[in-house]
């Protein structure tokens, strides 16, 4: 897809922080259980455990290749000719024929509270993780080499939070979306109970 065709969009956005503690190891193992041996370039990357990505981060990120798929890192958010980074891309009704990536997480956050608040009253912030306690893989896209993340309407799981998500996919469509010659994988919201969520603050 070329840059005339991804429409506008505003930089703010729903889901501007998660986590990745999973270890390399146990990110191959699950990939290679789906045919999808995982490599890279150079030495084996140093993966570690971090519980906060922001966007403009550099972050683990997997992109389709000959024969299986490649762990790359790249920066989170989309280079704009104005305003800050494009960190999420609203998935309704588009296809996605080119460019699209996974970014495996183990838990996401977010914020409630009134947007009008003062700075210095701080926003109730929940973290999602996946019900059967390990990582998950949100869809994205890669351009320029860097990548976003894709949104949908919001699961029940996620509703009484907010009025988005980001596009968790089960792991039986990770291989299809990484394949550029696969259709798109159809994108919905997770059903009710895939997310444990704990508030932290």
């Amino acid at each position: 897809m070329d840059e005339e065709a991804w429409p506008r969009q505003s930089a703010r956005a729903m889901c501007n922080e998660f986590r990745f503690k999973t270890n390399l190891d146990h990110l191959a193992e699950e990939f290679s259980q789906l045919s999808l041996p995982i490599h890279w370039a150079g030495g084996a990357p140093n993966l570690e455990q971090r519980d906060s990505i922001r966007p403009t981060d550099p972050a683990p990120m997997i992109v389709g290749s000959p024969g299986g798929a490649e762990l790359k890192q790249l920066r989170w958010g989309f280079v704009q000719a104005k305003g800050g980074p494009l960190i999420n891309f609203r998935s309704d009704g588009r296809r996605f024929p080119t460019g699209r990536c996974l970014v495996p997480a183990d838990g996401f956050y977010e914020f409630t509270g009134d947007k009008a608040a003062p700075k210095t009253q701080k926003k109730s912030k929940w973290l999602f993780t996946a019900a059967d306690g390990d990582f998950f893989c949100i869809a994205g896209l890669v351009r320029d080499e860097r990548f976003t993340l894709l949104t949908t309407e919001p699961g029940p799981d996620i509703a009484p939070y907010h009025n988005r998500q980001i596009v968790i996919l089960p792991r039986d469509q990770w291989a299809a979306w990484l394949s550029p010659s696969a259709e798109t994988p159809p994108i919905a919201p997770l059903p009710a109970g895939s997310l444990n969520v704990v508030q932290i603050r």
